[in-house]
C-alpha cells in the first residue's frame, strides 16, 4: 500500500488548507469562546511563503490533503504555528506523522528545538504534546487567547 506523502503546499491546495483547518478547529469555537487564530490565518499568504506542508493519504477517499502543519523558521527554533487534521482522518496516525515531520524538518534546518502554543481550553492538546517530547515552558494570555507554550529540544 502506498504511504502518505508530506509535501509543501501549492497554490492549488489553498482551498483544502482552509477546509482542513476549519474542520479541525471548528469544534473549539464554542469551547474557547472565540474563533481559533488558525481559522483566521491568511492561508494563501502562508502557502506562498512556503510555510505550509500537507499530508495526503492515498487510497483513503478523495485525493487531497487530510492534514497540515504551518511552520515558521527562526534563528534558534522552528515555530509550529498550526497542526490540523481533518476529523475524517482522526485515529489514523496523521497527527503523529506530521509531528515527526516537524522534528525532521527542524533538524534538517539545523534548528535545536521546536516551539508551539495551544489554547488552554484545548485540553486534548495538553495531553498529546508531552507524549511527543514537548515540555510546558509558560502560560500567557495574549488578547482573547489563554495559551500554554511548549518546546521540544532536539539536540
Amino acid at each position: 500500500m502506498e504511504r502518505e506523502r508530506i509535501r509543501p503546499a501549492v497554490t492549488a491546495d489553498v482551498p483544502a488548507v482552509k477546509a482542513v483547518t476549519d474542520a479541525a478547529y471548528r469544534p473549539y469555537v464554542e469551547r474557547i469562546g472565540v474563533v481559533p487564530q488558525p481559522m483566521e490565518a491568511d492561508h494563501a499568504a502562508n502557502v506562498a511563503a512556503g510555510r505550509v506542508f500537507v499530508i495526503e493519504e492515498p487510497g483513503t477517499g478523495p485525493a487531497g490533503p487530510v492534514g497540515l502543519v504551518v511552520l515558521e523558521a527562526h534563528a534558534d527554533h522552528l515555530f509550529l504555528d498550526s497542526v490540523a487534521v481533518h476529523p475524517d482522518a482522526h485515529g489514523r496516525g496523521v497527527g503523529r506523522r506530521l509531528l515527526r515531520f516537524v522534528d525532521a524538518h527542524a533538524r534538517a534546518l539545523g534548528l535545536p528545538e521546536v516551539r508551539l502554543y495551544t489554547n488552554a481550553m484545548m485540553w486534548e492538546n495538553q495531553e498529546i504534546y508531552p507524549r511527543y517530547g514537548y515540555e510546558v515552558v509558560a502560560r500567557r494570555v495574549d488578547g482573547p487567547y489563554d495559551r500554554v507554550h511548549y518546546r521540544k529540544r532536539l539536540f
